[in-house]
């Protein structure tokens, strides 16, 4: 969240749909208004009775249609955040709205400049609101081509220096104007790094913190304000967002080689021929950020961000012709949901929480599956009886990163998920990731309804180097996220190169094919894991997760000073999985690759 002072949020849920050509009602009690603005802004370009009929019309659409696109907008924050169906006409009513309002302006442009007196930051403001309508709409739909969708208009914007003259606008002469006008730029900003770091487009995030510091010198010394703190807090969580991930790629000019975690066509293991799996989709998530002093920006933590880009796959523009900005009247959603639906939720309380659980539940299609991701502090149990859980948020003081709750022990936590609230959900096909210091909790799992059902669980400890950098993210989650970059990292590398880089990134590749073959041919195997196998991003986790548990188990640290692993309900079997000696061949291999092979134990077989 930036803060009071940006007010950029990302809604702690997700869904929006496009639906162009709905029919609208004049706004009658607004009439009043726009003839006062007309009257206003005609004003200045000599008189009334001078003004040809055709042109006061002109003035007087563009104004209704201005006031009427204020209106739906405002409105956008009184639909539901939860349910994937209520938002959809009202959306598509201000999307149709905003088209008409935006081709009108560039239509009528020299009318609207001698008559009206439009100013360029007027047609950024517009912009920028269509920019964020495509934004919200990747929120709701989860579907990323919408992102750049947004990102070509913040960009127009930024090429066209829409806001250039607002630290300069005085024409209105009211100097408290200014502050006002100015905090909008400061505004878009704070969105425009939101979608980049979402897109990936660093060297754009790097530019746009560097003006964005800039204007806020500027703003924070032309006006004494009360919102100077908090701005400076904007720019110091994206610059601690951006330095997140502890390795780096480099070019051999020394660039930094930016790189992709969202799925691409060849990212997850094919289905090779006799492999039985199950034919479940994922379709709804739920990500849940609730830990205390991670890096975060906006309302989304680290692991949140890298957790949702583990679901998504690699965004495609819409439209090929983006030469003007202007909605795209051709695009059309894809004929099937390329991406998982899902709601960003960030430190929500239990009735929250459980509010949109119950709507993933209720909505959620046939043959599908629900995954829920836990980052959030643990809570510990408080009675024999009771295994804790994690931690919601209950709005009381946190000290020193953890909750003091002084309350009677013989009653449990009630600001805390236990695994038991999940069991009535578990009559569909669910799948659940907890990366929590008490993830152990959830390993006590009882599948009372017979439906598939796998929880993947972080270790509850790390070795004391690897703690330290706790802030940054899980490691568990990284592992999920980017392995072999969290590969790299456990090795104690701060770099690499583009061609090793590329070379070892073929080589996990391969080792993700072995891991399908593995979990298929196992004939121990729950067959829980092989249901959900059959989906792309579920197959990828579960893969990733294999080779985060391998590579902890090889690790020499982690033996030497926590023997504590990734767990799993229903337990995989050890080894002809985590400590299969196939698999710690390619482990070690990998390793040599690297030179790190003296970080990994030869071998973990005589260690139980």
């Amino acid at each position: 969240m930036v803060r009071g002072a940006a007010r950029q949020r990302l809604p702690r849920t997700g869904p929006v749909s496009r639906t162009t050509g709905l029919a609208e009602k004049p706004l009658r009690r607004r009439r009043s208004r726009t003839e006062f603005a007309l009257k206003e802004t005609m004003s200045t370009g000599g008189g009334e009775d001078d003004i040809p009929q055709g042109e006061r019309k002109t003035v007087t659409d563009f104004c209704y249609l201005l006031d009427k696109s204020k209106q739906l907008f405002n409105g956008l924050r009184d639909l539901p955040q939860y349910g994937q169906k209520q938002w959809q006409s009202y959306f598509g009513r201000t999307f149709d709205v905003y088209t008409k309002l935006w081709k009108f302006q560039q239509q009528h442009r020299q009318v609207l400049d001698n008559r009206y007196g439009l100013k360029r930051w007027q047609i950024g403001e517009i912009a920028s609101k269509i920019g964020q309508l495509y934004y919200h709409y990747y929120l709701r739909t989860s579907e990323t081509s919408y992102l750049n969708e947004a990102f070509s208009f913040y960009s127009a914007i930024r090429q066209r220096s829409y806001y250039s003259q607002v630290n300069k606008e005085d024409r209105s002469g009211h100097a408290s104007v200014l502050p006002e006008l100015v905090v909008k730029k400061l505004r878009y900003y704070a969105r425009f790094i939101v979608v980049c770091l979402l897109l990936n487009k660093m060297d754009v995030v790097k530019d746009l913190v560097k003006e964005l510091s800039d204007e806020i010198e500027d703003y924070t010394h032309r006006f004494n304000t009360e919102d100077q703190v908090e701005w400076n807090l904007v720019l110091q969580e994206v610059a601690a967002f951006i330095e997140a991930d502890p390795v780096m790629v480099l070019n051999d000019d020394n660039t930094l080689v930016i790189l992709s975690n969202r799925l691409s066509e060849t990212g997850a293991p094919l289905l090779e021929q006799g492999m039985i799996v199950g034919q479940l989709t994922l379709a709804d998530a739920l990500i849940i950020g609730n830990c205390n002093n991670q890096v975060k920006f906006s309302e989304l933590t680290i692991d949140m961000f890298r957790m949702l880009q583990a679901l998504e796959r690699e965004p495609m523009n819409l439209a090929s012709q983006m030469n003007k900005p202007g909605l795209q009247e051709t695009a059309e959603k894809p004929a099937r949901r390329e991406n998982p639906h899902k709601y960003l939720l960030y430190k929500p309380t239990f009735s929250q929480l459980y509010t949109f659980l119950a709507a993933s539940f209720k909505e959620l299609p046939a043959n599908s599956v629900l995954l829920i991701y836990l980052s959030a502090t643990g809570v510990f149990p408080s009675g024999p009886y009771d295994f804790g859980g994690v931690l919601t948020n209950s709005n009381r003081d946190v000290i020193n990163g953890d909750a003091i709750h002084k309350r009677n022990q013989s009653y449990k936590e009630m600001h805390c998920l236990h695994p038991g609230d999940l069991y009535p959900f578990t009559r569909k096909p669910m799948f659940i990731i907890v990366d929590s210091s008490n993830s152990v909790a959830y390993k006590n799992f009882t599948n009372l309804f017979g439906q598939p059902l796998v929880c993947l669980l972080s270790p509850t400890t790390y070795p004391k180097a690897l703690q330290d950098q706790s802030q940054r993210g899980s490691l568990f989650t990284f592992f999920l996220n980017n392995p072999l970059m969290a590969f790299l990292f456990v090795s104690g590398l701060s770099s690499t190169r583009r061609g090793l880089w590329d070379k070892c990134h073929d080589y996990l590749r391969k080792i993700n094919r072995d891991i399908a073959q593995l979990l298929t041919h196992s004939r121990s195997i729950d067959q829980a894991f092989l249901q959900f196998f059959g989906d792309e991003f579920l197959r990828l986790l579960l893969t990733r997760f294999i080779f985060c548990s391998a590579t902890m188990r090889m690790h020499k640290i982690f033996r030497q000073e926590t023997r504590n692993y990734p767990e799993s309900y229903p337990q995989l079997p050890r080894d002809e999985t985590v400590e299969n000696p196939h698999l710690q061949k390619h482990i070690l291999e990998l390793a040599s690759m690297l030179d790190v092979r003296n970080v990994f134990l030869e071998t973990t077989l005589d260690d139980y």
